[in-house]
């Protein structure tokens, strides 16, 4: 009998996928194709799955539309990175196809993925193979094929999933970059952990015991699936704090964001409770006092609680706030949707920027941007991250400044979503971009002109970095080692070296520096400021026709960004 598949069972397949990516995350993230600490495509697509999973949660759909509806939504909002933004788009397109549809047998299904593709495709302006494009597409051909062969669902995944795991071996040969590291692409084998997952779901299969990243707050008795290395960050931490102002959350939940997960933030007139797993909750408690008075708190340590309950022990625990606990899993779903405000115009252009360091912060600031997004390398906000930041601009247009790479596509869905307001997005890929773009913006220009000046002020920036390497690896001719530094210029691997004096002497006579007028360092949380002064003589030595320029950035991962103009 062929199978039918249903709203309840599009929701518990869903569901399923993000319990499964969300296990082996981990994997994917390793399957770094440089060097560089920045392998986060498997949390990424975590997260954008999991806030789809924690939605539908939410709901009863009666139909498999409805569900594929919630879901696309869902992923819209939640996309983080380019691998989570095209996970939403493949989506997007099966939600499309299955629109109005009560159930559906493998027929529909193998249509609505090729649906997916073409949307993926169709939004993506430059496809390249050899990515998560290539493996959805050719699986979803044999999608098709498989369907004419044998309508239930269950077989029709399970040939989508064999043609992928094909592509995805084959990614290795048609991505020069992925040749060179020996890995096949990392989105494409999260997407198949994904359907994975869903085909184990019709099977009826147990879900990975594993803590979903978009989980709401867990119950003590889910230490007992945790085991120690699951534990990413050490202490369980809640609070309550008396408002003493109206001023908004946003910057603090971004904050707390930045050093943890798990967060759920529960809000009335009077007060605030948040709930946050960190390994620095006197900081959270520290931050917390600068929007109202700490009335109590609860910090509990998850490791010591795992192994107590690993010897058969109970695990200490205090019982003060059990009950806020229960009000703010109570309260997140209604929180989420009053916190969407939209703030009234009070002027033509506004500014969002994404960067991470509270010198770059305070930098961007006193340029003129109206709103931070904590993130960036290793950190990429989501959409509904950088959306909330948009509605939160007093500005009739809103121009979004990524500063990433990673983060640009994340951005530039918040051009359709947003309604009250018009955004541009600016492909800036590094902060030294954003910068520069911030210099050369004009509140009395016109649209026109301001979008103009600050896209042309972009181009004319050359960015190097100086970060580490997180394991061995030979690339582009280089010899790398665990610990060594890199250097990369303009996102390109410029040179490596044991020594980050030596590093930084070779990259100030690159020709980027050499033929710069201006050039300013932005040193990192990880360099003194002796230290960053020394750079700069360096820099002045070296490239004597220069002005240079010192700023403290403290950005983490990057001991330096370096711009030159």
């Amino acid at each position: 009998m062929t199978g039918i598949i249903d709203g309840v069972s599009f929701q518990r397949m869903i569901v399923h996928a993000a319990a499964a990516i969300n296990a082996q995350k981990q994997q994917i993230n390793e399957l770094n194709v440089f060097p560089v600490p920045d392998g986060d495509t498997g949390t990424n697509m975590s997260l954008t799955i999991g806030t789809a999973a924690g939605e539908l949660k939410k709901k009863a759909p009666e139909t498999v539309g409805k569900a594929a509806s919630i879901n696309a939504s869902a992923l819209l909002r939640g996309a983080r990175g380019n691998s989570g933004v095209i996970l939403s788009l493949l989506f997007r397109g099966v939600a499309r196809a299955l629109k109005d549809r009560a159930t559906i047998t493998g027929v529909e299904l193998a249509a609505a993925l090729n649906e997916g593709v073409s949307a993926a495709y169709g939004a993506v302006m430059k496809p390249a193979e050899g990515t998560i494009l290539t493996v959805s597409r050719l699986s979803a051909v044999r999608a098709s094929a498989a369907a004419e062969e044998n309508a239930d669902p269950i077989y029709v995944l399970e040939e989508t999933i064999k043609e992928g795991q094909v592509a995805l071996a084959d990614t290795v040969n048609q991505n020069p970059v992925l040749k060179k590291a020996g890995v096949v692409d990392a989105g494409g084998k999260g997407y198949l952990i994904i359907l994975q997952g869903m085909v184990d779901a019709l099977k009826g299969l147990p879900m990975p015991e594993a803590e979903e990243a978009s989980a709401p707050v867990q119950d003590k008795a889910d230490f007992a699936h945790l085991s120690d290395e699951e534990i990413t960050f050490t202490f369980d931490t809640v609070f309550i704090v008396r408002k003493t102002s109206d001023r908004p959350l946003a910057q603090f939940r971004d904050y707390l964001n930045s050093i943890g997960d798990s967060l759920v933030i529960g809000e009335d007139d009077e007060a605030f409770k948040v709930h946050v797993h960190t390994d620095i909750p006197g900081e959270a408690l520290t931050e917390a006092q600068k929007y109202g008075t700490l009335e109590l708190a609860k910090i509990e340590n998850m490791r010591t609680q795992y192994e107590d309950m690993a010897a058969g022990r109970t695990p200490q625990s205090t019982d003060g706030l059990d009950r806020v606990e229960q009000e703010l899993e109570a309260s997140a779903a209604k929180h989420e949707e009053e916190e969407r405000w939209i703030a009234a115009p009070e002027k033509k252009f506004g500014y969002v920027s994404v960067c991470a360091g509270e010198g770059l912060a305070n930098l961007f600031r006193d340029l003129g941007a109206d709103g931070i997004i904590s993130g960036g390398q290793t950190m990429n906000p989501s959409t509904a991250d950088i959306l909330r930041e948009i509605d939160h601009t007093p500005a009739e247009i809103v121009y979004v400044l990524p500063n990433n790479k990673n983060i640009i596509m994340a951005a530039e869905q918040c051009v359709k979503l947003s309604k009250e307001k018009k955004v541009i997005v600016l492909p800036t890929a590094t902060v030294p971009q954003g910068v520069t773009a911030m210099l050369d913006a004009d509140p009395d220009a016109g649209e026109e002109a301001n979008t103009g000046a600050m896209r042309a002020a972009i181009e004319r920036v050359r960015t190097a970095q100086i970060t580490y390497a997180a394991r061995d690896s030979d690339f582009d001719g280089f010899d790398i080692h665990e610990g060594d530094y890199l250097a990369l210029q303009d996102n390109k691997l410029f040179g490596t070296n044991q020594d980050l004096t030596g590093l930084l002497d070779e990259l100030a006579r690159g020709e980027a520096q050499q033929n710069a007028e201006f050039i300013t360092l932005f040193y990192g949380e990880d360099v003194t400021e002796e230290q960053a002064q020394q750079a700069q003589a360096l820099f002045a030595a070296a490239c004597p026709n220069a002005e240079i320029s010192l700023i403290a950035g403290g950005q983490p991962v990057y001991y330096y960004l370096i711009s030159a103009e």
